[in-house]
């Protein structure tokens, strides 16, 4: 199973919030440049987790962005869960019509299981606890270092 990049985009965003120092609110750009990928994806992706309430945002020039206490608990597979809107894996309908194998297809529904059983497989996985020192400290050394004075 592969997650889409939004999503990966979603969960590397919280990874980086759930490791920042307590009380730190991190710009929409830090965690853009803590992630590396592109302002207007993190900009999303921090708009759909603070509807979600893992994120609690502040508004202003002293504002950012912080993970919430249900940031804290959320796990893989919930999150997932939460940010897949595909009904089905695989495209039974074309511009020309159903596909002839459409009724009473095993793959439909195997394929949902599939989905269902990796999303299960991801449930005890709490986000906020996958960050590791290791992993974060030359991150927020490389964005403390950025930092205007």
């Amino acid at each position: 199973m592969r997650i889409n990049a939004f999503s990966d985009v979603c969960l590397r965003a919280m990874m980086l919030l759930a490791a920042a120092p307590e009380g730190e609110l991190l710009t929409t750009q830090a965690i853009t440049d803590g992630v590396g990928v592109p302002y207007n994806h993190v900009s999303k992706a921090v708009m759909k987790l603070r509807s979600l309430d893992l994120v609690a945002v502040t508004r202003g020039r002293a504002g950012g962005a912080a993970i919430s206490p249900a940031g804290r608990t959320a796990t893989v597979g919930w999150l997932l869960r939460q940010l897949d809107g595909r009904e089905d894996l695989v495209d039974c309908e074309f511009p020309h019509g159903d596909c002839p194998l459409n009724h009473d297809c095993g793959l439909r529904s195997a394929l949902r299981r599939a989905r269902e059983a990796f999303y299960r497989e991801l449930d005890d996985v709490v986000i906020s606890e996958l960050p590791n020192p290791k992993q974060m400290g030359p991150v927020f050394v490389n964005l403390l270092t950025r930092r205007p004075a």
